[in-house]
């Protein structure tokens, strides 16, 4: 294990376990995690790992703004998202990952460049339910968190596998914590 992968780890640790307890400081946490990250799977040949990184870093900028409330007086609450628009992001996931995972395959060196794309693929999706509090963003957490521990386990990043066992735990936890708060959010008439 690396000095870069044990701070990648921790950062991006705090950033999750925020995200589940509904707390703003995910974003810039998960900033900071985002750039370790985008190193470490540049280094490692998981290109689409890395390029995942750099959107998340973008994303988080959105999600703290979000989040915030900036368009609203006061900050968003959790929603549902509606079957279409679930449709509709894994068609488009399922055909991102074919198409960035085709392009890695014939044109990079790239370790296991399917799984890697659709470890990307799915946590675009998840990061946008994310960042607009959509309670379904932690069932697409658990699918990417379940294609990545042995992605990276086999990729000798065992630390970083391990902890996204533990993201997985974490994705279970953060769902129903949510669910309680979106709940309680109904029974409000919200």
């Amino acid at each position: 294990m690396s000095p870069l992968e044990f701070a990648a780890n921790a950062v991006t640790t705090l950033s999750i376990v925020l995200a589940a307890r509904n707390h703003v400081a995910t974003w810039w946490t998960g900033s900071v995690g985002c750039a370790l990250f985008g190193v470490l799977f540049y280094q490692s040949q998981l290109y689409a790992d890395a390029t995942l990184q750099g959107l998340f870093l973008l994303s988080s900028l959105w999600g703290w703004w979000y989040w915030r409330g900036a368009l609203a007086a006061a900050p968003r609450p959790i929603r549902r998202t509606g079957w279409r628009l679930l449709l509709g992001l894994a068609v488009a996931a399922t055909l991102l990952t074919w198409g960035y995972g085709s392009l890695l395959f014939h044109h990079t060196q790239a370790f296991m460049p399917y799984q890697d794309a659709a470890v990307m693929s799915l946590s675009l999706v998840a990061q946008g339910l994310l960042m607009t509090r959509r309670l379904e963003t932690w069932a697409f957490w658990l699918l990417v968190n379940t294609l990545s521990v042995p992605l990276f386990w086999q990729r000798e990043l065992h630390l970083t596998a391990v902890l996204y066992a533990a993201y997985w735990l974490n994705a279970w936890w953060g769902g129903w914590r949510w669910w309680l708060q979106w709940r309680a959010l109904q029974g409000q008439g919200a």
